[in-house]
């Protein structure tokens, strides 16, 4: 039985010999040793690190800030800021003679007033600039190349041997950003003759042929101004609103989801909030520089291979 064996073992030694020429390698004499590494695998954390919590806390505030903001606008009776100041901040930077201004001229039953005189006057770098026109048959008149902003508007009517002058404090809208003309459209109700008699005559007389109804006293902070122009101001207000609910979006997907990028999203869309006084704008850039200094963290992925 041995010696039967003996061609076997050959054959096999034969076989390791040539495997060991063909790899290079030769067989271990010893026996093998395993030996753990301390490496650990790692992936990064889905989780967003503190710092990048305390931008979306931040973030949440300052999206707030844009909704007031917005609700300021289309509050234009309330608020901090109002139409009028919106569109006089408009009107410093607009070119000259970018303005139309058009409207009726009724009486207090509401018929037109045939050749009622519109004086208009305003204030040009400290030169006082006026013009002059008639209303047609229907109580229409049209005034074009003004300058937009603040002027007085004296209306002057005859009739029944007096000259009543009815003044009021107009503000002219700049052009639009897609248009390059300003419209202004203000229908006037001039007051009753009664009205007229109950006033002052400017020289201390009991009776005066040039009776006055000025408004402009009242109009100071205040004054008359184009209706969708207001309309215009109210839809920015919604506009800021509708930016700040987006950013807050973002900024709660941005928390549960530990996206940077998003985070980063929330901030540029928090910046057109704008915000009182520019507060949001100012925020929303200090947010979104923050954004780029939040470390990266990773975690073991031990978890993954139970």
């Amino acid at each position: 039985m041995a010696d039967a064996d003996e061609p076997e073992s050959a054959d096999v030694a034969i076989e390791s010999d040539y495997i060991d020429e063909l790899t290079g390698l030769a067989e271990p004499t010893q026996n093998l040793m395993f030996a753990s590494s301390t490496t650990l695998l790692t992936k990064p954390d889905p989780a967003l690190h503190p710092m990048g919590k305390a931008i979306g806390v931040f973030l949440l505030f300052i999206c707030l800030l844009g909704f007031l903001n917005g609700a300021d606008y289309a509050s234009p009776n309330s608020g901090l800021v109002r139409p009028d100041e919106f569109v006089y901040r408009l009107s410093l930077t607009a070119p000259d003679e970018t303005a139309t201004f058009r409207g009726t001229v009724t009486d207090d039953n509401g018929r037109p007033i045939e050749n009622a005189t519109l004086y208009i006057s305003w204030d040009d770098d400290g030169i006082w600039n006026s013009t002059e026109k008639e209303t047609d048959e229907n109580g229409f008149f049209t005034f074009e190349k003004l300058d937009p902003g603040l002027a007085r508007v004296d209306i002057l009517v005859e009739r029944d041997g007096y000259r009543d002058v009815y003044s009021n404090r107009v503000l002219f809208s700049p052009p639009a950003i897609i248009e390059p003309i300003g419209f202004t459209t203000i229908d006037f109700s001039i007051p009753s003759q009664e009205i007229f008699a109950e006033q002052p005559c400017s020289n201390g007389a009991e009776e005066c042929e040039i009776r006055y109804v000025d408004r402009t006293g009242d109009q100071m902070d205040h004054p008359l101004m184009d209706p969708g122009a207001s309309n215009i101001y109210v839809t920015i207000g919604f506009a800021f609103m509708g930016l700040a609910l987006i950013g807050t979006g973002f900024t709660v997907w941005a928390l549960k989801s530990g996206s940077i990028a998003i985070l980063r999203t929330a901030a540029a869309i928090s910046f057109f909030g704008m915000g009182h006084y520019y507060t949001a704008c100012c925020f929303g850039i200090l947010a979104f520089v923050l954004t780029f200094a939040v470390p990266k963290r990773f975690v073991p992925m031990q978890d993954d291979f139970i």
